[in-house]
């Protein structure tokens, strides 16, 4: 994995950088000693390390301007971030840039539950705002695993989405308005309230855009009723293929459920002994099926599709019978990732989306790879819309380890892209996919998107290293002009 090559006239400039900082951002609100900035070293793909420049941490959206305003003035790179969760590198510092801790932005700003949205600073964390509002029987519908940790603003950099986001969609589909602030320090609005707005969908383009194009400092999003029924239903299966069978055979039947998720044989021991769930310990592979909505609807879907799975070979069946049962059936698939620690020094969490006919071809393929870099995989994923979580177990201390499951990971993606499906579904592409772009992507495409970033960020100052495996001028996409060779990019420190 590489960055850009580090600007040696910034790395002399620090004392000047850091003193200019200390002026828009008084007291405690920038870290310049070593100790200081090493919990900032890494996010939560933690194979890779690189100590920032400098950490800022504002708390107004005035000293964000000022902070933007004077990189963009000085050829000062910024890196943002939210609560460091990204699993792609997307937060990961470099060397010669600032990084932009949003932390403290950390208020809920209003709740208005007649139009049914509130405006929340970039800092709260995505279950936060579920906490604020359900006393009246409301939640925010994108749940994360991380959903207790990560911050809504990195929700809207990744485009997040979560076990519910089958049925109720991702995070571009309950935002309604954003605050940003451009490199040039103009504070932007767009949306708000409304259910749609004007012009071009300059928020769809921000939601996903990790970080690259702006820094958004305040969000509106999309809160819903809480469901007047919901249960979950287990099943467990003798095959991955015959689990995978009835994922697909569900949603062909016209049943779009609140959440559908699938463990392998191995994630469901590992959860098991973390929580206690209940799961059945006798199968291959596990589907936890949820339904709401009125309770005669969803008395009806549960009988659809016991009879489904049933047909699909299910050797397990279990309907929850209260509250506190589904809660406990989701306990363990929330906690699958922390579960499966127990079983590894490290491992690494991919994000993959593929179209749910070829689960079976790909889940199969996938083991021929384990075998080919001889490295296990545990499976853990949103089953309902193909979103891959296959979890690679290595040791990172171990070099060839780790470059085996950098490989193991690649070629997984890879596959994904060859059945018809994408690199990412919800993490991002950061530093972890970069490089495979080229994959997915034509050089035209790529360049159009590198139009776009920069529209917003000429100099390339916002995020950089990430997303595009090639480091285009602006000035050269203008006039459409090729640019033949890569910027040469020296390693990044490894774990």
């Amino acid at each position: 994995m590489q960055m850009p090559p580090l600007d040696p006239a910034i790395l002399a400039r620090r004392a000047e950088i850091v003193a200019a900082l200390r002026a828009i951002v008084p007291g405690e609100g920038v870290i310049a000693d070593e100790i200081g900035m090493r919990p900032f070293e890494c996010d939560a793909l933690s194979a890779y390390r690189q100590m920032p420049l400098v950490v800022v941490l504002p708390d107004t959206v005035a000293q964000v301007s000022r902070i933007l305003r004077y990189c963009q003035d000085n050829g000062v790179k910024v890196v943002p971030r939210g609560a460091g969760t990204s699993l792609s590198g997307g937060s990961m510092p470099v060397g010669d840039a600032i990084l932009l801790g949003m932390a403290k932005f950390n208020r809920i700003l209003e709740v208005d539950f007649p139009n049914r949205c509130a405006r929340v600073q970039p800092g709260v964390t995505n279950l936060g705002i579920t906490n604020a509002v359900q006393h009246e029987g409301f939640y925010y519908a994108p749940d994360p695993s991380s959903q207790i940790a990560c911050s809504i603003g990195g929700n809207v950099a990744e485009n997040s989405g979560g076990v519910h986001c089958l049925k109720y969609g991702l995070t571009t589909n309950n935002l309604l308005g954003i605050e940003m602030v451009l490199m040039t320090g103009e504070v932007v609005r767009l949306g708000g309230k409304h259910l749609d707005a004007e012009g071009y969908d300059l928020m769809g383009v921000m939601t996903g855009s990790e970080g690259l194009l702006g820094v958004v400092t305040e969000v509106t999003v999309r809160l819903l009723r809480k469901p007047a029924t919901a249960r979950a239903v287990l099943l467990g299966f003798p095959s991955e293929a015959g689990a995978a069978d009835c994922v697909a055979a569900v949603i062909g039947a016209g049943i779009i459920p609140g959440g559908m998720e699938m463990m392998d044989k191995d994630a469901v021991h590992c959860a098991e002994a973390y929580v206690g769930a209940g799961y059945p310990l006798d199968v291959e592979a596990l589907l936890i099926v949820e339904l709401d909505g009125p309770p005669v609807e969803v008395d009806h879907l549960i009988e659809r599709v016991e009879a489904i799975a049933r047909d699909k070979g299910a050797s397990t069946v279990r309907v929850s019978n209260d509250e506190q049962e589904r809660m406990l059936f989701w306990a363990g698939r929330k906690a699958a990732f922390p579960a499966v620690g127990q079983i590894t020094p490290d491992y690494m969490c991919l994000d993959g989306s593929v179209p749910r006919r070829r689960l079976t071809e790909v889940l199969s393929r996938m083991r021929d790879l384990s075998k080919q870099h001889r490295l296990r995989v545990v499976n853990v994923f949103h089953a309902g819309d193909g979103n891959l979580h296959p979890l690679i177990l290595f040791d990172a201390n171990d070099a060839d380890e780790l470059q085996r499951a950098e490989a193991f990971g690649a070629d997984i993606l890879r596959l994904c892209v060859e059945v018809g499906g994408v690199l990412t579904g919800e993490h991002g592409v950061g530093i972890e996919k970069r490089d495979l772009m080229g994959v997915q992507f034509t050089q035209v495409d790529l360049d159009q998107q590198m139009r776009l970033k920069c529209a917003f960020d000429p100099d390339h100052l916002l995020n950089p290293g990430k997303v595009f495996p090639q480091l285009r001028r602006c000035a050269e996409l203008g006039r459409l002009v090729v640019h033949h060779g890569q910027v040469p990019f020296p390693d990044i420190p490894r774990f």
